[in-house]
């Protein structure tokens, strides 16, 4: 029999009562969700929806459509229980990374994938795509889903599953972007962990280099766990390997580094490190990779008195939204003379082999430092056809998150990414600004599939089509 107990709980509680606390976690989420649906379907056709999250990833800046009804989804933003025996765990769409790892963790488990930001929720890393240092393992979040209840744009909540009437709909909402409908549930697969990560941080001079000792860590039958690298110019590069331990080795340092010292800077002074499975997993959260550097909180006097609580990327998150909204740092920029700045952030994927060249132009062209690399792969044979990669083909995501001063147009730099990812025969994620015209879109992300799937289950275009809501502004 199956332990399953309310994720949250900690040490095993007495007889039945994990079984009491999941059967009542799931009347309450049963509940919510009659009540989201009823709400929704209340909702005056034409009517513009949005979701309430109290977070938001997404890098595009608009305005919500006037007169929007927003949905209340506070009571969807937890884990509703944990089977331990079968390493499964059912999770509400809106809970958040580190929510999740926060009920799994003490049950020695995990998800086979955490995206970096502790504030990405669940449903969006399914509808929007996530990705991590066991990428190259475990591809990327929506694989690892066993299930989902979804509500449709037409009002009608359904379990969409492989070799289910709702197959379509399951292959299609990886990277839909709420266009299909939005996850109430999901059930997804974990995995077992250990109570420590020990890295090994090896230094490239030449992107070749890099790139080939990338490939041979990230071999899905090599015996690496996690990993990653890190661009800090043309002539240093860093690949990141990680394993699970039991323990630290004899005499090591267990570091922190959601106090005074910054994660990415120690790639360079420290060959071998050590954290808890906790804080590997975040150790990219406290400094927002290295975007905390544009508030100062990289500088020690300043960082000494910015609360520890407000060292996390939800925060520098919110400082950013608030700075596009009013255009304060590109008025400032004005005042004194120099040129505005365009945001080039983005996250494409790369096949390994042009990796090089992808690198060689960005870095002519584009000229952001530092640049993360994430190797990836496909877990099988199967496909997702709105993001559509080969299987058995390694690929490495190159994240990039910062400003250039403004070209010709205002936005040249981010359509070189595009063009440059499409010579490179790659894709962009969409999660940030997208300059592609309608059809270019289309043919990238196949219009076709999305269009039978939208069809189905949107026929009276209830929401945005996924070409509105990422290229169009909605």
């Amino acid at each position: 029999m199956s332990t399953v107990e309310r994720a949250g709980t900690g040490s095993a509680a007495g007889p039945g009562s994990g079984s009491r606390a999941a059967s009542e976690a799931r009347r309450r989420h049963d509940a919510t969700v009659a009540e989201l649906v009823r709400a929704y379907r209340a909702v005056p056709a034409g009517t513009p929806v949005r979701l309430g999250k109290r977070t938001s990833n997404l890098f595009r800046f608009g305005t919500p459509a006037a007169h929007s009804v927003l949905l209340d989804t506070s009571g969807l933003a937890g884990v509703i229980e944990v089977d331990r025996d079968a390493r499964t765990a059912d999770v509400q769409g809106m809970c958040t990374y580190e929510d999740l790892v926060a009920a799994t963790l003490p049950h020695g488990l995990m998800p086979l994938v955490v995206p970096q930001l502790k504030t990405i929720t669940l449903g969006g890393a399914v509808t929007g795509l996530g990705i991590e240092s066991t990428s190259f393992r475990h591809g990327l979040p929506h694989e690892s889903v066993l299930e989902m209840d979804v509500l449709t744009p037409g009002g009608e909540l359904v379990t969409a599953a492989p070799h289910t009437e709702h197959a379509d709909l399951y292959a299609a909402f990886a990277n839909s972007y709420g266009t299909l409908g939005y996850a109430l549930r999901l059930r997804i697969e974990l995995q077992p962990v250990k109570p420590y990560v020990r890295l090994t941080h090896h230094r490239f001079r030449t992107a070749e280099e890099a790139t080939a000792a990338l490939a041979e860590a990230a071999r899905p039958d090599g015996r690496a766990d996690f990993v990653d690298g890190t661009v800090f110019s043309d002539r240093e590069h860093y690949v990141s390997v990680g394993r699970f331990v039991d323990a630290p080795t004899p005499g090591a340092q267990v570091s922190d580094y959601t106090g005074m010292d910054v994660y990415y800077r120690s790639l360079q002074r420290r060959p071998v490190d050590h954290l808890t499975v906790q804080d590997y997993l975040w150790r990219w959260d406290t400094d927002w990779f290295w975007c905390s550097r544009a508030f100062g909180v990289q500088v020690p006097a300043v960082r000494r008195v910015w609360p520890k609580r407000y060292r996390r990327s939800d925060v520098y998150r919110r400082l950013v939204a608030l700075d596009q909204r009013y255009q304060a740092s590109n008025a400032v920029r004005r005042a004194l003379g120099r040129p505005e700045e365009e945001m080039v952030i983005q996250d494409v994927e790369i096949p390994t082999p042009r990796l090089p060249e992808f690198l060689a132009a960005f870095h002519e062209h584009v000229g952001i430092a530092p640049v993360w690399l994430c190797p990836l792969q496909l877990r099988g044979e199967r496909t997702w056809p709105l993001y559509p990669m080969e299987p058995r083909t390694p690929y490495v995501n190159v994240g990039f998150w910062s400003s250039v001063p403004v070209g010709a147009d205002g936005e040249e730099h981010n359509r070189f990414v595009e063009k440059l990812v499409a010579d490179l025969d790659g894709h962009k994620s969409l999660y940030s600004t997208v300059h592609y015209g309608r059809e270019e879109f289309w043919e990238r992300y196949n219009g076709p599939a999305y269009r039978a799937v939208k069809e189905r289950y949107d026929p009276a275009g209830r929401l945005p089509d996924l070409y509105t809501k990422v290229g169009g502004g909605a």
